[in-house]
C-alpha cells in the first residue's frame, strides 16, 4: 500500500526540482527524503523520477503517480476539515503568507474583522511575495497566502490549490517631476519606451506585469535599477534616475513630492490579487472564517474610488 506521507515527499521533490530543495521547504535532510523517495519507488514497483541537467525530473510513470498524489493528498485535505468541523475546531491558529501591500490591503483588515467574528482565531502572518508563498501553501509549511497571478503561477485549474479571487489593481505611471510628460494627465506605456526603468527583480511578481504591459507595447523595458521596494522605486525616479510602473495600492501614504503620478492609459497593467489554499481545506472550519474575512476586506476595496483606473 502506498503512504501519503511518501506522496507529499514525492509531489514536493516534483515541485522542487531537487531533493536539497524539497527537504529544506519539508524541514527534512535530503537523505531522509531520498529514503522516502527509494520505498515509494519500491512499494509502487516504478522508477519515478531521474535526473536531468535541471535536476530532478518525472519519469512517465512519475507522471501518473503525481496526478493520483494531487487528488489524495486534496481528499486528505477534505477528511481533515470535516473531521475538524466536526470536532467544532472553531479555535486555532491559521498561518497566512502575503506580500506586504496585500498585508496592509486585506490581511490586516480581515484579522480585524475576525477578532469580532470569530474571536478563536488567531492568525500569523508571514511577509512574502507569491512566489515565494504558494509553493510554501503546497509544501505545507502555510495554511493560506495571499498571492498575485504571475508568469509560472499555479494554474486555476491547478489540482493541488483551490483559488478565491480577491481584487485587482491598476499600476500607476511614476514619472520625475521634469520628464517630458508629466503634465501629460494619462500616459501610455509605449510613451515610455525610450525611458530607463526603475522596476523590481525578476522573479517579483509584479516584474512581470512590468514586463509583460511593456512588451504589449511592443517593447522590452532596459531595467537600469532594481529594488523590491516600492518606496525606494520611487525615491529613484524622484532622482530621475528612470520611469517605473507601481501598484496603486504601494503608493498610498508615501511621499510623493519629487514625482508625478499618472493613470495608464489603454492596455491598464493590472495585478490580479487571490487567497490559495490546498485542495480540499477550504471547507476547513478555521479557514472558512479567514477566507470569507477576506472576502470581505477586498470587497471594500472594490468600493474604493481610488482603485479604479
Amino acid at each position: 500500500m502506498i503512504d501519503a506521507r511518501r506522496l507529499h515527499i514525492f509531489r514536493a521533490v516534483a515541485d522542487h526540482r531537487t531533493v536539497t530543495a524539497a527537504a529544506a521547504a519539508l524541514y527534512l535532510t535530503p537523505s531522509a527524503v531520498s529514503q522516502q523517495l527509494a520505498a515509494l519507488e519500491q512499494e509502487t514497483g516504478h522508477r519515478l523520477l531521474e535526473r536531468s541537467a535541471r535536476g530532478m525530473r518525472l519519469t512517465a510513470v512519475g507522471e501518473i503517480l503525481l496526478g493520483h498524489a494531487n487528488e489524495v493528498l486534496a481528499q486528505l485535505d477534505r477528511a481533515e476539515a470535516e473531521l475538524a468541523a466536526y470536532s467544532s475546531g472553531a479555535a486555532g491558529q491559521v498561518t497566512v503568507a502575503s506580500f506586504a501591500t496585500g498585508i496592509g490591503q486585506v490581511v490586516a483588515p480581515a484579522i480585524v474583522e475576525l477578532a469580532s467574528t470569530a474571536g478563536g482565531i488567531r492568525v500569523r502572518v508571514h511577509d512574502a511575495e507569491g512566489d515565494e508563498s504558494l509553493p510554501m501553501v503546497l509544501d505545507g509549511r502555510i495554511d493560506l497566502a495571499v498571492a498575485v497571478e504571475y508568469r509560472g503561477a499555479p494554474r486555476e485549474d491547478d489540482l493541488r490549490i483551490t483559488r478565491v479571487p480577491l481584487y485587482a489593481e491598476p499600476f500607476d505611471a511614476v514619472l520625475p517631476l521634469g520628464h517630458r510628460l508629466a503634465d501629460a494627465g494619462r500616459v501610455s506605456v509605449a510613451e515610455l519606451a525610450k525611458d530607463p526603468w526603475i522596476g523590481p527583480y525578476p522573479g517579483n511578481p509584479c516584474y512581470d506585469v512590468v514586463v509583460l504591459a511593456c512588451e504589449y507595447a511592443g517593447f522590452q523595458p532596459v531595467m537600469e535599477h532594481s529594488s523590491d521596494d516600492f518606496r525606494a522605486v520611487v525615491a529613484l525616479a524622484g532622482a530621475d534616475a528612470g520611469v517605473a510602473l507601481v501598484p496603486r495600492s504601494a503608493l498610498r501614504g508615501m511621499n510623493l513630492s519629487g514625482v508625478v503620478v499618472h493613470p495608464v492609459d489603454g492596455n491598464v497593467p493590472t495585478r490580479k490579487v487571490f487567497a490559495a489554499v490546498r485542495r480540499g481545506s477550504e471547507q476547513h472550519p478555521l479557514l472558512t472564517p479567514v477566507l470569507e474575512a477576506l472576502r470581505t476586506a477586498a470587497a471594500r476595496i472594490g468600493r474604493d474610488s481610488a482603485f479604479m483606473a
